[in-house]
């Protein structure tokens, strides 16, 4: 089962990371000031992650493929890591689809 791990930034900024059961990192979120912005953007994803619709597919510039995950109001919620091929990046999106609306959540924050 996969996990959403809770961190802070070197900036002091809170920020996720959804990890697949095999503890690959599947999905990583912006930067969030507060605790609270950061378990927001956990449900957000539990919710957008639901709806194909919300995942937006790209190529960096390097030709990698990777994919945002996109809130209702279009904000970018995650992120994944660049896939070799856009098979990869689809298979990223079903482990997305499939964890992180039972993921647990691990907090390694201080408070």
């Amino acid at each position: 089962m996969g996990k959403f791990i809770i961190s802070t930034r070197t900036n002091g900024d809170y920020q996720f990371n959804l990890k697949a059961g095999n503890g690959q990192v599947i999905l990583t979120s912006q930067g969030y000031s507060s605790k609270s912005g950061c378990e927001n953007g956990i449900e957000s994803v539990r919710i957008n992650s639901r709806d194909d619709s919300k995942f937006e597919r790209k190529t960096s510039s390097n030709e990698k493929s990777y994919f945002n995950l996109k809130a209702g109001n279009g904000q970018i919620i995650g992120t994944s890591q660049m896939y070799e091929s856009e098979n990869g990046m689809e298979n990223g999106i079903e482990s997305v689809k499939n964890n992180a609306p039972i993921a647990s959540v691990e907090d390694e924050t201080q408070g």
